[in-house]
């Protein structure tokens, strides 16, 4: 599916420092604004449409709001956005990291550097921001900012007996291991997408209950579903993971693409969640979506009105870079 039109997204000097822009990883609407975030920092953005441009950007570093495991200073990997009810959603990516080894790398340092595996505490959060209007503030009346985050309650820790999920924690994302990409809210329904792992070609989707912890109004809890802290529903997108979620009339769209370090298939599908767990053999498909060679890599995916959508891409192409120090996403007719 070719994009209808382009829409640059331009960021301050700050952010292009930091690769915000070429590491766009999620992204929601929010009016006349769109809320965005890069898996190299701990912050969110949001740009307002101006002229034709989404500009003015304001950032918010997650610390000003809530506690960081980490602190406020490592990355949190964010990788999906939500925005309803005057609450602002984002979660990290929850998954290990295996270094990169790179072509300039002699052969004894790319394996050890293939050899070495990270935990980053702050990729293992899930965030909810009260916004007055489009800014989020730490309390808003009764409604505070709260984090799902610490050793024994953040998402990874309650799969530790989960017969399907457990034994992918411990292997890095990129590796098909436990790597969360994209959150989306229905009601009280908190739906999270997984990348990974692909259980023999199913994806992986949990709904969850988060709600306020009563003794500590800045800490999330999980409500319990089906007697565990999360519900399963297992979807069978002919191998590919979930790389984000988005409201969409009475159900989900999924964007879905590899687990793997792979450029593509990627397909956009339409899941309407039933009310118990879901054994879905075959999702509606809605679109492919195009893919570069090393670049152009659809990471985030947003409803602008009920007929397009608004792509954002990780590793960006050249031709997608404006002189301004923007970037240009995609907007695509829903087919």
């Amino acid at each position: 599916m070719l994009a209808e039109r382009q829409v640059e997204l331009r960021f301050h000097v700050a952010s292009r420092d930091a690769r915000t822009h070429t590491n766009l990883s999620a992204v929601r609407a929010d009016g006349a604004g769109l809320w965005l975030a890069g898996d190299e920092t701990a912050t969110v953005e949001h740009l307002t449409l101006r002229e034709g441009r989404y500009d003015d950007q304001r950032s918010f570093a997650l610390a000003d709001f809530v506690d960081l495991p980490a602190g406020p200073e490592d990355e949190a990997d964010i990788e999906g956005l939500a925005r309803t009810d005057g609450w602002l959603w984002a979660i990290g990516s929850h998954s290990l990291k295996r270094r990169r080894a790179r072509r300039d790398h002699p052969a004894d340092k790319a394996r050890r550097r293939l050899g070495t595996v990270i935990r980053e505490e702050n990729r293992y959060i899930l965030v909810r921001l009260p916004l007055i209007g489009s800014t989020p503030v730490k309390a808003d009346g009764r409604r505070t900012a709260a984090i799902l985050s610490g050793p024994g309650r953040n998402l990874a820790d309650l799969m530790a007996d989960d017969p399907r999920l457990a034994p992918f924690v411990k292997i890095p994302g990129k590796d098909n291991g436990l790597d969360v990409e994209g959150i989306a809210v229905l009601g009280d329904r908190v739906f999270v997408g997984l990348r990974g792992p692909v259980l023999r070609g199913w994806a992986v989707l949990l709904e969850l209950r988060p709600e306020s912890d009563p003794r500590r109004p800045d800490r999330l809890r999980l409500a319990p579903i089906d007697g565990g802290p999360y519900r399963t529903h297992l979807l069978n997108l002919g191998g590919l993971g979930i790389r984000d979620l988005c409201p969409h009339r009475d159900g989900l769209l999924i964007l879905a693409g590899p687990t793997m370090d792979l450029d593509g298939p990627v397909q956009v599908l339409r899941w309407r969640p039933g009310d118990g767990p879901s054994v879905e053999h075959a999702p509606e498909p809605v679109m492919n979506m195009p893919y570069g060679a090393g670049c152009d890599h659809a990471e985030g995916l947003t409803v602008l009105d009920d007929e397009h959508l608004l792509v954002v891409y990780d590793s960006p192409s050249s031709a997608r870079l404006t002189p301004e120090g923007g970037v240009l996403a995609d907007i695509v007719r829903l087919t």
